[in-house]
């Protein structure tokens, strides 16, 4: 196998538009290997949740959370 000089370079994060029925966005939501954040239509800067603590909260009874197949 050769070896490469040049390589891809992976995203740092993932980010999606969240649109509604009326294809209305409703925010943005970041996803990076250490954090997830969230930004509503019309705002400037994203709220932020470790990771650790958004898998804690999305697993406990608490968040209403249902578990889906895929």
């Amino acid at each position: 196998m050769p070896v490469y000089k040049n390589h891809f370079r992976s995203p740092e994060f993932i980010e999606q538009t969240i649109m509604d029925e009326n294809r209305e966005v409703v925010g943005t939501i970041r996803i990076k290997p250490s954090s997830v954040l969230w930004k509503p239509k019309g705002a400037y800067s994203f709220s932020a949740v470790k990771l650790g603590e958004f898998t804690s909260w999305i697993t406990s009874p608490a968040s209403g959370a249902k578990v889906v197949k895929q």
